[in-house]
């Protein structure tokens, strides 16, 4: 016997320990359970786990009804149910940690966050989330999680290119993506708010971003802050470039990156300036705006999003018919029209046919190019469609110098060698 015989039995009982201690830290009067009375319950649980799944089962009945009768000692001090509750997630976590310890401990961890942010949370759904918000949230999750996964995950029609269950994702992409812009608007405000879901959303779908920000920008976020997160998603465009060209070809990669980095300094320095921009209040006339603001417009709208997944489907379908028409031969033309999809997708193919010397380094950097210019394309006609006028010559205005000087970037390198 070693010591990896009682792992299971220590993690459940450090388990234990983090429960109970937050309890008792969080609470000045008395508790059904303690620390110590944590730490033994998750004890409990391992040895019971060790047994047999039914002494499991039957523990549990045993601690839910001790944790019962000590709740009835204690209700008046103390009336919320939550150490209860603790006590028996605690004894399950040490029965899960006798055969599982990894996942006892990541669930352990989850369960403490959760009890030490009480205040938090009851401020979070008191105050920032209001009923609406909920109700669209709950739409949301049928959207994301019941209809999704109920649509068959086959390609059909041309290039397979129809396939329902991933036309639905790109669906609750551009709900998702909205909606935590919504949230995150409201939790921290115009400007961190959309700027963070602005970044993280780039690095799933810049043009779906893109589109959401649109949208956002016609509410009381303001032009600023929605111009902002729209162009520092395109900027997760740049730095995702640059990991997947570096997974297929190293050469494309060293006469890549220079033009990126350019591009991705230029577009900083002018997400920044919108950025401060946006800290000041957006005075703005009838006449300026194409679109009234709808400061109460729903965070989840569904409408919007199946008609920007019908568009992109569409440019998908078009790009790979280019590709499939064109090959090799006409490499700018195809990584033109896969970027019109998902600039990612030109870039790789040109780095491919580059890896496979079926192109030179040269001419997979120009297909590069065409793809980022017609996502560009996309991201615009995007722009104006979903966020009107005036946000789509915004957004123009504003990635026009990071365009500008990768190209310049990009000419120098192709000429120079």
């Amino acid at each position: 016997m070693n010591w990896q015989h009682f792992e299971p039995f220590l993690v459940a009982l450090a388990i234990g320990l983090l429960l109970g201690l937050e309890r008792e830290r969080s609470h000045t009067r008395d508790l059904p359970a303690g620390s110590r009375s944590f730490a033994l319950l998750s004890l409990a649980g391992a040895i019971a786990s060790g047994i047999d799944a039914r002494v499991v089962a039957a523990g549990a009945i045993g601690v839910a009804v001790l944790l019962a009768v000590a709740y009835r000692r204690t209700r008046a001090d103390d009336p919320g149910t939550t150490t209860v509750i603790a006590g028996l997630v605690a004894y399950l976590l040490g029965a899960l940690a006798y055969t599982r310890p990894a996942e006892a401990v990541a669930l352990a961890v989850v369960v403490a966050v959760l009890l030490v942010s009480k205040a938090r949370i009851h401020r979070f759904a008191r105050e920032i989330v209001s009923e609406v918000e909920l109700e669209d949230a709950i739409k949301f999750f049928v959207v994301a999680f019941v209809i999704l996964p109920l649509l068959p995950d086959q390609a059909i029609g041309p290039y397979g290119v129809l396939n329902p269950s991933r036309i639905w994702l790109l669906v609750v992409l551009l709900t998702g993506i909205g909606w935590l812009g919504y949230i995150g608007v409201r939790a921290l405000g115009p400007q961190r708010g959309l700027l963070v879901t602005g970044l993280a959303g780039g690095f799933v779908s810049a043009s779906a971003t893109t589109a959401s920000m649109g949208r956002l920008s016609k509410t009381e976020t303001g032009l600023r802050a929605a111009l902002a997160s729209a162009l520092v998603a395109s900027l997760a465009t740049f730095v995702q470039l640059l990991l997947v060209i570096g997974v297929v070809d190293i050469e494309v990669l060293r006469l890549l990156w220079p033009p990126v980095l350019a591009g991705a300094l230029v577009l900083v320095g002018v997400a920044a300036f919108v950025y401060r921009g946006g800290t000041r209040p957006d005075h703005t006339t009838a006449e300026d705006q194409d679109t009234p603001d709808e400061p109460t417009m729903r965070p989840f709208a569904l409408r919007p999003a199946l008609a920007l997944a019908t568009v992109l489907t569409l440019a998908l379908l078009v790009s790979r018919w280019a590709a499939d028409m064109l090959g090799p031969n006409g490499l700018v033309l195809a990584t033109f029209a896969a970027g019109l999809a998902d600039a990612h997708a030109g870039a790789v193919a040109a780095a491919s046919l580059a890896a496979k010397g079926d192109v030179t380094v040269d001419a997979a950097l120009i297909g590069v190019a065409a793809a980022l210019g017609s996502n560009l394309l996309v991201k615009v006609i995007l722009a104006f469609a979903s966020g009107g006028r005036r946000f789509g010559l915004a957004f123009l205005a504003a990635m026009a110098a990071p365009a500008v000087v990768f190209g310049v970037a990009l000419t120098l390198v192709v000429t120079l060698g």
